[in-house]
């Protein structure tokens, strides 16, 4: 209840605020009547998120809704809209203010304050319709985030080169994908169109890095069938992400969240996952084979670390080429890169790359590069590899905006 009436009280001084911003843009008052309405929906379209959000936080539903991630995604558009625009506003009036004490203060006469004011109110429009210009650019994006940018999926394709790879194993295709957070769906038409995806890639093994619920494993039964129908020669492996332990919802007792975790496991075996808790698993082809290895969580406090790398690496000798599977990108630069047994390729998620951010040729940046060094693809120390993918659903915001959601294919390559 605390964090919607925070809400509502921001809402409605950024409300207030910048309406009277904009009332200062539109010298033409037929123009400014359609202009009010249209804000003032704005606003109580705002009002009608904040309380679906405390609905959803009262409630705890298993599965998102639609129309619900819609109203709640537009609230989060609306403040970062008012929040930019008032920014420009109180930089101006920040300006007007101390003018208008220095005149005081030099006595100047009317005639001055006259033209003063005049000055004040056109570079008020002009800084007005500057910060209109810039809130609408992101308002724009998030819309764009919230209806279409969320299943906007997209294929990356690398091939990285190993002096120590098998053979047998030139050209083998992976396929990874992490983070489907199955209770933040709201269409399963477009999950399966991302499922499709997959499979059209012809992949030789598919690895799933973590976090396949918010909170309860139920999340994933409208979507065990879905996640089936992924398919490749060598079958699909899975590891646990911090999500997956029902750290983040309160249970009546340890029993049920006991119940709830195993549940986790029998859903990923319909699912034909193979599910690695600190294990790991042969792959073997003409003779040769490779290491699949499959921490659980490891990430810095407070996540969870229940991962035992050394536990993974039993039996396992040095000069196997290895395949690691762990959630949290942290973990190879904390764990992996000094272990006494080389590991040559690790497959991470974990950070959605926060689901916003800017990523065309000459530029890759998001907020999510300030809390993990290693964020989003591909990454390279000496001999050993780190691939982190952008993950395959969302989370909290319901939404994407420039970061989109990845289906990776690696293409391993023997070199010389």
């Amino acid at each position: 209840m605390g964090v919607g009436i925070v809400l509502f009280v921001i809402v409605s001084l950024l409300g207030f605020y910048t309406f009277s911003g904009l009332k200062s843009l539109f010298s033409d008052k037929s123009v400014w009547v359609y202009v009010k309405y249209i804000y003032i929906f704005m606003v109580l379209l705002a009002f009608v998120g904040i309380y679906e959000l405390y609905s959803y936080f009262s409630n705890r539903p298993i599965n998102s809704d639609y129309w619900s991630n819609i109203i709640i995604g537009y609230t989060f558009s609306f403040i970062v809209f008012s929040l930019l625009f008032s920014l420009f506003l109180f930089a101006n009036d920040i300006q007007k203010g101390v003018l208008i004490t220095y005149d005081w203060f030099s006595g100047l006469f009317s005639s001055k304050e006259e033209i003063s004011e005049v000055t004040n109110r056109s570079r008020r429009k002009f800084i007005g319709q500057l910060g209109l210009a810039v809130a609408v650019i992101p308002f724009a994006s998030m819309l764009y985030g919230i209806t279409k940018g969320k299943y906007n999926y997209k294929v990356k394709k690398i091939k990285l080169g190993f002096k120590n790879l098998p053979k047998s194993f030139d050209g083998f295709k992976i396929i990874h994908i992490s983070d489907i957070h199955s209770g933040s769906f709201d269409s399963k038409q477009d999950v399966e169109r991302g499922i499709s995806m997959i499979n059209e890639q012809n992949a030789d093994i598919v690895f799933f890095t973590g976090d396949l619920v918010n909170n309860d494993s139920r999340e994933i039964i409208p979507y065990i069938d879905s996640f089936k129908k992924i398919k490749s020669e060598y079958g699909t492996f899975s590891i646990l992400g911090n999500h997956d332990y029902g750290d983040y919802k309160k249970w009546s007792s340890e029993k049920e969240k006991r119940e709830n975790f195993e549940m986790l496991s029998d859903f990923q075996a319909q699912m034909d996952f193979d599910l690695l808790k600190n294990e790991n698993r042969v792959i073997s082809k003409n003779g040769e084979s490779i290491r699949i290895l499959g921490v659980e969580n490891w990430g810095k406090p407070p996540f969870v670390q229940h991962g035992d790398l050394d536990k993974t690496l039993t039996d396992v000798d040095d000069n196997e080429f290895k395949i690691l599977l762990s959630h949290d990108p942290s973990h190879w630069d904390l764990k992996v890169l000094d272990n006494k047994k080389h590991i040559d390729l690790t497959l991470s998620g974990h950070t959605h790359g926060m689901q916003f951010g800017i990523e065309i040729p000459g530029i890759k940046w998001s907020p999510s590069k300030y809390i993990y060094p290693r964020w989003a693809g591909h990454y390279k120390k000496e001999d050993k590899h780190l691939y982190v993918n952008r993950g395959f659903g969302f989370l909290g915001f319901p939404g994407r905006v420039g970061i989109w959601p990845e289906i990776t294919v690696i293409e391993l390559e023997r070199i010389s």
